[in-house]
């Protein structure tokens, strides 16, 4: 029987840093068990973190807040802002630009996050020049 055609078991202990800047433990994805349609994995982001700003073109994500309270800019020109707490369900749809933080000086957050992308890192498509126009716009993240 090989691998495609059987349940697989991941005990998350290896971590790889992505594209954008965080480090992510290794669960679900077609690098660790061949997965076709889904990536899925678990993020902490320490206190006073952020993502780097970015967007997964062709596939959606879906994230749940397991512990903490994590923010995030995000929209065309990263206008638009929302806080999660623990418990919160947020969708991402396709293409859509994302910036998200920790804005926590003292505590980690840590959310469980699965996309349509079956490959950890191919979809991420960094946006250097949002970034920069949050910065002059002097918004907080």
């Amino acid at each position: 029987m090989d691998k495609k055609s059987t349940c697989r078991l991941i005990r998350s202990s290896r971590t790889y840093h992505g594209k954008q800047g965080l480090d992510y433990a290794e669960a679900i994805s077609k690098e660790s068990v061949d997965a076709q349609g889904i990536c899925m994995h678990l993020l902490t982001i320490p206190p006073g973190i952020r993502a780097k700003a970015h967007l997964h073109q062709d596939h959606e994500t879906a994230i749940y807040m397991l512990q903490g309270k994590s923010a995030m800019w995000y929209g065309e020109q990263l206008e638009l802002h929302m806080e999660l707490d623990t418990g919160d369900f947020l969708y991402i749809p396709a293409g859509m630009p994302h910036l998200p933080y920790n804005p926590s000086e003292t505590e980690s957050c840590t959310a469980l996050i699965a996309r349509t992308d079956p490959n950890e890192q191919e979809s991420v498509l960094l946006l250097p020049e949002l970034e920069a126009a949050l910065q002059k716009k002097g918004k907080d993240y």
